[in-house]
């Protein structure tokens, strides 16, 4: 039998809809907010090399624990040896690695040759070393390799090591495209000498590794240098600058116009976080990747 409110029952009637519109609200925010980093167009990440966990499997919970998406694992110190002094080439080791990554959630998102930075891509044996790191992205599902140029391959200091180079990478990329992976390359160049670089080798297996911080200490524009490169010619970013400051205090990067930036290229995939480290607490790796980790989780995931 129908009748009318009285001004309490109204009132209170009213108060429930709205409650009930206020946490149905409240836990859209909240799905948003904790949504699964695989659904994410940006996923963040970290050098495991940098968080002083080189190839080791406690990176992957410190990883977590700093609030990563991934990990960047790096092939091992390369030196004047034959090829990487890794263990990823042992089945078991790699069992037990791709293992913690499935327990903890942390994905591999890269494999690194960071030995590269102090070795001599342009003039050093490189097929071993390439050929081993490939079959560690092949056996570990990785699909993108860091590969630096390095002091001793820098095409700005050494131009005349541009034909080396080029060389060099036409011969290991059709090892690359019948993997299926992509080698990220990172050079001193800008976004114009690097364009022509990739054009000039030639194979889609072959794309630029970009670092916020080349274009950032050499005073580019970096927003810019990502527009002219594109999506196509970036594989993964090295969301970084050199140490001294936390990200969310340097004044020399506007994060949320980079992500502006690339969300206009439309460009998706990782960001890495390696150096950005604060000059008083550089050895604190919990505090300058965590801080690090959740600043850009802000600007850059929902």
């Amino acid at each position: 039998m129908s009748r009318c409110f009285n001004r309490r029952e109204f009132l209170a009637a009213s108060t429930g809809v709205v409650a009930s519109i206020a946490f149905s609200r409240f836990n859209c925010a909240l799905a948003q907010s904790t949504a699964p980093a695989r659904d994410q167009r940006y996923k963040i990440a970290a050098c495991d090399w940098m968080m002083l966990k080189r190839q080791k499997l406690g990176a992957f919970k410190l990883a977590k624990d700093c609030g990563m998406d991934g990990l960047e694992v790096d092939m091992g110190p390369l030196s004047k040896n034959p090829t990487f002094q890794s263990e990823l080439g042992k089945s078991d080791v790699r069992e037990q690695f791709l293992k913690t990554s499935r327990e903890t959630g942390i994905e591999i998102c890269s494999i690194a040759m960071s030995g590269f930075y102090a070795q001599s891509f342009p003039t050093r044996e490189i097929e071993q070393p390439i050929n081993d790191c490939i079959d560690t992205m092949k056996q570990m599902n990785a699909k993108v390799a860091f590969l630096p140029l390095g002091v001793q391959g820098d095409l700005v200091a050494h131009p005349e090591l541009r034909p080396i180079v080029i060389k060099r990478l036409k011969a290991i990329a059709p090892a690359a495209e019948k993997a299926g992976v992509i080698i990220g390359v990172e050079t001193a160049l800008d976004a114009e000498g690097d364009k022509k670089l990739l054009d000039e080798v030639g194979s889609d297996a072959i794309k630029i590794y970009f670092n916020f911080s080349n274009a950032i200490q050499n005073n580019r524009d970096l927003y810019g240098e990502l527009k002219s490169l594109g999506k196509d010619r970036i594989c993964q970013i090295h969301c970084t600058d050199q140490d001294g400051v936390l990200l969310e205090k340097d004044e020399k990067i506007d994060l949320k116009k980079a992500k502006d930036t690339l969300d206009e290229m439309g460009w998706s995939g990782w960001l890495v976080i390696e150096r950005s480290r604060d000059a008083g607490r550089s050895r604190d790796v919990r505090y300058n990747f965590g801080a690090n980790a959740k600043y850009l989780k802000s600007i850059f995931q929902t």
